[in-house]
């Protein structure tokens, strides 16, 4: 047992209660006590901590569910248009259009694709909100490709029609339908304009208008739509 010099901080009854208590003291020692019991927090602060633990788990779970949506909806879309295409190409053979899968309520209508940008997409022949989140759509009021008039396609800006973007005056825009007839335009420009302001031209022209959300990689709603406009130059 060391022996608790005069100098000592503690009284010789508090050494003596120390030493009843089994505390042993090292002489010399800045810390006489090497304590391995933590103290409570307060109320106050044990609750706060508790509440920004979880708040803190809650903020993870946002941000892992709000990445996964984000994965989930470009995947959709790739999926989606590897089931088009077959509908597509049963749809050509038999000549009648065909349902992607058995639930659907739409079915394809052509065939779109840009050569110069290696983009290719499969059109619905609806113009349902549903219908494109799944592929570009064939807007009702248009006219149909190939007819007289102004055919309207429309897709989102982040997955189907994201290449648009690239799309510059003077590409070739094929549109395939299932009756076998491919339709060649020519992009003549592109514009921005709000959503109520776009208006198709009634003249007796055969045109193309492709539309989607601007600007491209935004988050969230605007009123702004971006517009490439082609002319048909010749059937095949």
């Amino acid at each position: 047992m060391a022996t608790i010099r005069p100098s000592s901080p503690l009284l010789s009854g508090e050494g003596q209660a120390a030493q009843q208590r089994g505390v042993r003291l090292t002489c010399g020692s800045p810390s006489p006590f090497r304590a391995s019991r933590s103290l409570p927090l307060p109320l106050g602060e044990g609750i706060r901590g508790r509440l920004a633990g979880a708040a803190l788990v809650a903020l993870c779970l946002g941000g892992t569910a709000q990445i996964a949506i984000s994965a989930a909806i470009p995947a959709k879309a790739i999926v989606a248009q590897i089931l088009l295409e077959r509908a597509f190409d049963r749809s050509v053979a038999t000549g009648h259009a065909q349902k992607p899968w058995g639930w659907a309520d739409m079915a394809p209508a052509a065939r779109l694709s840009v050569p110069r940008l290696g983009e290719a997409r499969i059109v619905l022949d609806t113009g349902s909100g549903q219908a494109m989140a799944f592929g570009p759509t064939l807007l009702p009021g248009g006219a149909r490709p190939g007819g007289p008039g102004t055919a309207v396609i429309a897709a989102h800006r982040d997955t189907h029609f994201a290449f648009l973007k690239d799309v510059r005056a003077g590409d070739a825009v094929l549109v395939e339908g299932i009756d076998g007839v491919t339709h060649h335009y020519r992009v003549t420009g592109a514009e921005v304009v709000r959503w109520d302001g776009f208006a198709v031209a009634d003249g007796g022209g055969r045109e193309l208008a492709l539309a989607t959300c601007y600007p491209f990689g935004a988050l969230g709603h605007g009123p702004l739509r971006y517009v490439v406009h082609a002319v048909e130059v010749n059937r095949v």
